[in-house]
């Protein structure tokens, strides 16, 4: 009988594992794995969740126009061009799967997102990993790595899990460089932690090469409903839009973002919030004496000194009910990704630390 084969580059993929939401024999643990808002979601969301509930029996729009004009109105942008996904990975999948395919690279950074050359098997291309600068993106390596086989570069800035940013002069000095005929991506998931960042937003309006993604699943609390949005050239996002499948977002989907973008006390509240535990982290860590750079996400990435001092402390935590996320897949062996929580939650945290190393000494 002769056997199925699928597509080449799919049988290279390597399954994503999502942040661990549990602990064996504690039932009730802090989940601070996958950078979920610790206040959840705008109750104004929540309303037009409910509201939309007992209409669910109804095909929702094809064109997303209310939650477009929703995100152009809130963020100064034009709705014609802007694509609606399931959460910012579909749209990731859209631009990887327009233009790139068997024969071409895609190019990330090593610590980039694990979806990356995922997306670029997906597609049929190949990935090609750059390296990065003490944990930073470095655009001079990006440029030397693009070949005449270069098809699109995906960045994710503020890295995850680094939290590191790659400033906007450097960006434009990436733009700049790049050949017309590569598409460059800005991955903005964690964009609303950062200061005075707009995503990339003023250079995907100024270019036709350059797309930029947000997502609703961090600041907005809506990880559960899987809803992003990308941003581009209006001859990119009409290429985009023709792949994307009609009826991708729900209603419940749509009204829940509207009423979640509109929001803008809840984003600035969380955003706040987060700023003040993540210092408040970030300077307990360092008193510890474990690494840690200045994170614009709401995360940090902690570096002890090596794996086994990881394990160790991982250990602890999760002894104390705390989850946090191991990346050594990402590069970091040693490193323990914290989300950033609550007033509570960050303090937590950093007493079972405190608590671990005091025992270990």
């Amino acid at each position: 009988m002769t056997q199925l084969v699928p597509q080449p580059g799919i049988m290279d993929i390597a399954l994503y594992q999502g942040g661990k939401s549990h602990v064996d024999g504690i039932a009730q643990v802090l989940k601070l794995s996958s950078n979920e808002n610790p206040l959840g979601p705008s109750p104004a969301a929540v309303g037009a969740i409910r509201e939309n509930a007992g209409a669910v029996h109804r095909y929702p729009s094809t064109d997303h126009a209310g939650l477009r004009a929703a995100i152009g109105e809130v963020h100064g942008l034009d709705p014609d061009r802007i694509i609606c996904g399931v959460g910012s990975d579909e749209v990731l999948q859209f631009v990887t799967q327009a233009y790139a395919g068997p024969g071409d690279e895609i190019l990330y950074t090593e610590h980039g997102f694990s979806m990356y050359p995922i997306l670029a098997r997906m597609a049929g291309a190949t990935p090609v990993c750059v390296r990065e600068a003490d944990r930073v993106v470095d655009v001079e390596a990006i440029l030397a790595g693009v070949t005449d086989r270069t098809r699109v570069v995906l960045i994710a800035n503020p890295g995850n899990p680094t939290g590191t940013m790659v400033e906007p002069a450097a960006l434009t000095a990436l733009a700049d460089g790049l050949p017309d005929n590569v598409v460059l991506v800005l991955d903005g998931a964690y964009t609303e932690f950062a200061d005075d960042y707009d995503g990339g937003a003023s250079l995907a309006t100024d270019r036709h090469n350059v797309l930029m993604t947000r997502t609703f699943s961090k600041i907005y609390g809506l990880g559960g409903l899987r809803i992003g949005w990308g941003y581009g050239a209006a001859e990119m996002i009409g290429v985009l839009t023709r792949i994307r499948q009609p009826f991708n977002l729900s209603q419940l989907q749509m009204a829940a973002g509207q009423a979640a973008v509109r929001d803008r006390s809840w984003v600035s509240s969380c955003a706040d919030l987060n700023r003040q535990q993540r210092a408040r982290l970030t300077g307990a860590l360092r008193q510890l004496g474990i690494g840690c750079d200045d994170s614009q996400g709401n995360f940090v990435l902690a570096r002890l000194s090596n794996e086994a001092e990881a394990t160790a402390a991982d250990a602890a935590l999760q002894s104390d009910g705390i989850i946090v996320r191991r990346v050594g897949g990402y590069g970091f062996p040693e490193g323990l990704r914290i989300t950033v929580g609550d007033v509570d939650q960050t303090g937590r945290v950093i007493a079972a630390l405190t608590r671990w190393r005091e025992e270990s000494r």
